[in-house]
């Protein structure tokens, strides 16, 4: 795949909040479909694209998941016209205030395809408690203002409707693109190289391409997926904290210089090692990230299902996450794509054996 800017630029152009992921969901399904040999929803949303193997093996299968949800708002209460609301997801709020965004109606008499546009905005310091005026300003304390009457506001708009971010993908320079969602949109673009590349290449093992729903609310499609297909390996597919301004400590990582290796309790140490390996051997950049706890990924889902499924993670560095101009290294996308390829390619029969725990 020469290009992977104009899908990431389509599905980052999208909302597809937790729980509500169908706007991309269909983006991505319609990509997917002439890549893989079987698609299909799961019950509660999560894409599980099959694409099957030369192995004769019975459940010879990886699952390769990336989380589609992206952070959002909700509407709580509507006030003199004025929306308040509530995060879905972990929404930082110190960038919450001037933000452009789409309110996404379902009264009466609106279109839902058509979205309301609107603006955060937040009283001035002196109407706001004395304790805040002067600092961050809460969620609870924001509005939305929609320019709509207080009739109209009430005829579109009800207490649910979805808000998502409208800030518009950005091409920067040096191979960067700024847009909200690219936590997870940018792996759901690396699987996507992925899978492009697996189509002039034979691989032994089945592999089950999943974009799994509600991960920032729970893990939720991780765990459905992974029950559902019983993949012998995973490999979870995520983001990452890039190095940045006022962000240059040990765990933050360069970006353009190639994918994170996550390694602590949530990972597989010999599938680690194994991917480790490969990158070295294809010189694909890597860092090795320390994850002492919870991953804070699909991987903790995945390792845990049923009688437990050996996992990794590999993380894509994007700065300003969990905002609405994170950015990414679209060479980064396209390395892990590349080494999710190559390791799949690289399967065969005996490898569960390799990285069997004594």
């Amino acid at each position: 795949m020469n290009d992977i800017f104009p899908f990431l630029k389509e599905i980052t152009s999208v909302s597809g909040l937790s729980g509500y992921e169908s706007p991309v969901l269909e983006i991505i399904k319609k990509k997917w479909t002439p890549l893989v040999d079987e698609i299909q929803v799961s019950n509660i949303g999560s894409l599980h694209g099959v694409k099957h193997g030369t192995s004769n093996k019975p459940q010879q299968s990886i699952l390769i998941a990336t989380h589609m949800d992206a952070i959002g708002l909700m509407v709580t209460n509507i006030e003199e016209g004025f929306l308040s609301f509530t995060s879905i997801g972990g929404v930082d709020p110190r960038v919450l205030p001037g933000q452009a965004v789409f309110i996404h109606p379902s009264g009466k008499k609106t279109d839902p395809n058509k979205p309301i546009p609107g603006r955060i905005v937040q009283p001035p310091n002196f109407l706001l408690p004395q304790e805040i005026a002067s600092g961050v300003v809460p969620i609870d304390k924001l509005f939305i203002d929609t320019g709509l009457s207080i009739k109209q506001v009430h005829d579109f708009i009800q207490v649910g409707d979805l808000v998502s971010f409208a800030q518009e993908p950005l091409s920067l320079s040096g191979e960067t693109i700024a847009a909200h969602s690219l936590d997870n949109r940018a792996s759901v673009a690396a699987l996507t190289i992925c899978l492009d590349e697996l189509k002039t290449q034979k691989h032994s093992w089945d592999v089950w391409a999943v974009a799994t729903v509600q991960e920032e609310v729970g893990l939720i499609g991780a765990y459905t997926s992974a029950f559902q297909i019983r993949p012998l390996l995973a490999i979870v597919v995520d983001t990452t904290w890039a190095k940045g301004p006022g962000s240059d400590d040990w765990n933050t990582f360069p970006m353009g210089e190639g994918p994170t290796l996550l390694f602590g309790p949530n990972i597989h140490p010999n599938l680690h090692r194994s991917i480790k390996n490969l990158a070295e051997k294809l010189e694909v950049p890597t860092k090795v990230e320390i994850t002492g706890r919870h991953s804070g990924t699909d991987a903790f889902a995945t390792q845990i299902v049923a009688e437990g499924i050996p996992t990794m993670a590999i993380c894509i560095p994007i700065r300003y996450m969990h905002t609405p101009v994170e950015v990414a290294a679209i060479k980064d996308i396209r390395r892990t794509g590349r080494l999710l390829a190559e390791f799949i390619r690289q399967l065969d029969d005996d490898f569960l054996k390799s990285i069997e725990l004594e």
